[in-house]
């Protein structure tokens, strides 16, 4: 290294330790620092510094927040099938692929190709499952998503995805932080960082989950990242306590709740004054939200307030676990103002190993789970005038392979994981209805026009939230972060903007 680059390093060293230095010390000296601030905002909300409102409200990492752009929507449930559901026997019709069913694969199929689990040489694999154009829009699908059938024309299926991921959580964490590894903020995180809560008693971003198990991601697909760590997901259950810890413990009431987290935060604004740790705001805030949630969480989260025909046209079941409670308890959480709901559902990965997880006894009962629910999610929105502002999305993290799969010999038909094609659905928000975007080759192996990336539709997203994909940013270990990466690789995909 030479004299002028150490020389100019140093001095770049000694500014940012100086400016660090400056900025701790007005915080620890300022007496109207984040923290005051921020306990007046607290208190304000009891009444007890009514004068101090204008700057609290200022200071409420999740108050609501103008779009800096113009916005069609406002809100996001996101519909996850945890797997990677295979489009060839849902919405990626392939005759030809039916014609060559068993037959050895096409050489050119194989050549510079990577698999997770086949080996030498497959076979074509065919859908078993018959096909039909549905609704005005004429959206090919299959007979096992008969109910979706009946609401497609509300949504634009795109049968062009495509991701750089073969593998669960690495396509997991890419499809919901726009990067493949963990460290990532969450799109749900990243979007009330841009937006804050429209409901000051229940947290801007929800996750539930159903199928049995987190996703392969895990807890990392909702997690802030480098972002404040207040806008991280709160993941709520269906069974038991919404919110784990949420409840008092035996002996305390809520009145010894309020003592021990007035005691809590004016320890926590010493800590800040005295430190300037941001993330001491983050605390006292969450701690307040927790207090609020004791009531706000267990009423919205009873679903046994609505009337026995919601329950029959979601097929929900008070009580239990499973994919269509969460849909109507996702409709009810948007109703009342969170930002971004997000309903993991595991269960897709269709390998073929065993009845398990097969395209004929795996398959048709996943499908069943939530074919009903999510036609009864976008038919209550749209009846509810709350379709038009929220943006709903269905997919998976990456497609399946066109071959039959076989591993280890077995005779129970599925398919590998696939990067190169999948086909995903949004609706609402903006999203342009009836459209059908991008398409596949004759044998559902390769795109054959019209490439979605991931990338794209998070930009997509975000530009109907009003948030400008390309310039919403956050400042981490010297590169300005964003959802859609560092690359500018991503488009707003206008072929979907209604």
């Amino acid at each position: 290294m030479s004299f002028d680059v150490r020389l100019n390093l140093d001095q770049e060293l000694h500014l940012e330790h100086a400016r660090l230095s400056t900025r701790r010390q007005f915080l620890k000296r300022s007496q109207t620092g984040l923290g005051a601030i921020a306990l007046a905002a607290l208190m304000g909300r009891d009444g007890r510094a009514g004068d101090a409102v204008g700057a609290a409200a200022a200071a409420n990492p999740l108050a609501p927040k103008p779009p800096k752009l113009p916005a069609k929507a406002k809100r996001v449930i996101y519909l996850h099938m945890s797997g990677g559901p295979p489009q060839q026997e849902l919405f990626d019709y392939k005759p030809l692929l039916n014609k060559y069913h068993m037959q050895p694969c096409p050489d050119e199929l194989l050549k510079k190709q990577r698999f997770a689990f086949i080996k030498g040489h497959p076979k074509m694999l065919g859908t078993p499952y018959k096909f039909a154009q549905r609704g005005q829009s004429g959206q090919w699908m299959s007979e096992l998503l008969p109910h979706t059938a009946g609401v497609i024309d509300d949504a634009a299926v795109i049968r062009s995805m495509v991701t750089s991921e073969f593998n669960h959580a690495p396509a997991e964490l890419f499809m919901f932080t726009g990067s493949p590894r963990n460290g990532g903020a969450a799109m749900g995180s990243w979007i009330t960082y841009g937006l804050g809560s429209e409901n000051q008693d229940l947290p801007g971003f929800v996750v539930m989950i159903s199928g049995g198990t987190d996703p392969t991601g895990g807890k990392a697909l909702w997690s802030t990242g480098f972002l404040p760590s207040v806008f991280q997901g709160v993941q709520c259950r269906t069974v038991g306590d919404p919110v784990l810890y949420v409840g008092n413990p035996k002996g305390m009431d809520r009145n010894d709740r309020r003592r021990t987290l007035d005691a809590l935060r004016q320890l926590n604004e010493h800590e800040l004054q005295e430190f300037g740790d941001p993330e001491t705001l983050t605390r006292i805030s969450q701690y307040e939200l927790a207090f609020r949630m004791q009531m706000s969480v267990p009423d919205v989260m009873d679903i046994r307030q609505e009337p026995a025909s919601i329950h029959e046209m979601y097929g929900a079941e008070p009580g239990t676990s499973s994919f269509a409670n969460n849909c109507l308890l996702a409709r009810r959480l948007v109703e009342r103002g969170v930002r971004f709901v997000q309903l993991f559902d595991w269960g897709w990965d269709c390998h073929g190993t065993g009845p398990g997880d097969d395209i004929v006894n795996q398959l048709p009962k996943k499908c069943k789970d939530v074919d009903r629910p999510v036609a009864a999610l976008l038919t209550d929105l749209k009846r509810r005038g709350l379709l038009d502002d929220t943006i709903v999305v269905w997919g998976g993290e990456f497609g399946r392979t066109s071959m039959n799969e076989a591993r280890g010999g077995s005779t129970f038909l599925g398919r590998d994981h696939h990067p190169h094609c999948f086909t995903l659905w949004a609706a609402g928000g903006g999203i342009k209805p009836g459209v059908s975007l991008g398409s596949t080759d004759d044998l559902g192996y390769s795109i054959a026009e019209n490439p979605v990336t991931v990338h794209d539709l998070q930009a997509t997203i975000l530009h109907l939230l009003g948030l400008d994909p390309f310039n919403y940013r956050f400042l981490y270990q010297g590169l300005p972060q964003r959802l859609i990466g560092v690359e500018d690789d991503a488009k707003i995909r206008k072929e979907l903007l209604a």
